[in-house]
């Protein structure tokens, strides 16, 4: 069964137009072209499935300029090629003074990097396409008039300094710069500072949303983040690996959510502002989770260290999480729960076959 024939995922995009016509989201999308990098990883391809589907039922009137560096893996996650209201585009947000070539009202910078494996292997790469794919998105925004929206992430807050339970916006811990495990953070915290620097000098609106460990029926093979492999066994029914005691304690929130959140802040938040897309619900200590997903999947947990390539792509904090409360206070509220979130991506993923 293809992804988007599955009525659970039909479910959850369905959910997520509704949402977003019931919080005024759609205004501020209507009939613009909205290009998205990154348009066939985890976020990219649920947020273009969401808008396309809204062209459909929302007469929301959107352009979709995908962007990505695969054509024929967006052929085969993206099958919109026949429709008027889509183009893709293959384009490496990491190459510099590249711009995307056609004109758009809105970019979605959602291109990176965002697994150990990736980071300890591909280290710069894991930079150029935040810092350089930044640049040149900002660039591309301040030509067009156009708004911009950053993806970022719970990792620019560096580990905890131990004086608070959870990270708001105006928080920062503690980070080594001079590590290799290093450039993904400092990746994301200059490309913050980049969104300030063009609001000053070339006068781009930039919407900053800090994701949360994000996860869905979208995931990739690739994906070597914790809970993803944890859903890749869980998947194919095998005991759940766990490289660590699995007393690290973060923020997750369901693909779906992290889209609408994501979305929420562009239309009810302020230009040059970062907000948490996050919520008390989804934090969990990362043994729960692997131990949660064994029961669902009818297996158990498993200890076992990584190897050492693998070990350098891993975050050292053991607290991560996020306060949600400044994208709470304007509205969000995530649709599922995390336990919710976790069976419905097991149940998709083992009927899907792209």
């Amino acid at each position: 069964m293809n992804r988007l024939d599955h009525p659970l995922y039909q479910e959850d995009i369905q959910r997520a137009c509704s949402y977003a016509e019931s919080n005024d989201i759609f205004p501020s999308l209507r009939n613009k072209t909205i290009a998205i990098t990154g348009a066939t990883g985890l976020i990219g391809s649920f947020l273009i499935d969401m808008l396309i589907y809204a062209n459909d039922h929302y007469d929301l009137g959107a352009h979709v300029y995908a962007l990505g560096r695969n054509s024929e893996k967006a052929r085969q996650r993206l099958p919109y090629t026949h429709r008027d209201d889509y183009t893709f585009e293959t384009y490496d947000v990491s190459a510099p003074l590249c711009t995307p070539q056609k004109k758009a009202d809105l970019a979605i910078h959602l291109a990176s990097t965002t697994h150990p494996r990736a980071y300890s292997q591909m280290p710069i790469a894991t930079m150029t396409s935040n810092f350089i794919g930044t640049t040149n998105l900002l660039d591309y925004c301040a030509h067009h008039n156009a708004d911009f929206i950053l993806a970022s992430s719970v990792e620019i807050y560096g580990e905890s300094r131990k004086d608070v339970t959870s990270f708001d916006e105006t928080y920062c811990g503690y980070l080594d710069c001079n590590t290799l495990r290093a450039g993904y953070p400092e990746a994301k915290r200059a490309s913050e500072a980049l969104c300030q620097a063009y609001k000053e000098e070339r006068d781009v609106s930039s919407y900053i949303a800090r994701l949360p460990r994000t996860f869905g029926p979208t995931l990739l093979q690739s994906d070597t983040k914790a809970l993803s492999q944890f859903l890749h066994k869980g998947i194919s029914h095998e005991d759940i690996i766990l490289k660590s005691e699995g007393k690290q304690y973060y923020s997750y929130l369901y693909v779906v959510d992290s889209v609408i959140g994501m979305l929420h802040a562009y239309a009810r938040g302020s230009a040059q502002e970062a907000y948490n897309v996050a919520h008390s619900s989804g934090d969990i200590h990362l043994k729960d989770l692997a131990q949660y997903i064994a029961t669902s999947a009818g297996t158990r947990v498993v200890f076992d260290i990584p190897d050492a390539q693998e070990a350098k792509g891993y975050s050292t904090a053991t607290q991560a999480l996020m306060n949600g409360e400044k994208l709470q206070i304007l509205g969000f509220t995530p649709l599922y729960s995390l336990n919710e979130a976790i069976d419905r991506t097991l149940h998709i993923c083992r009927d899907i076959t792209d």
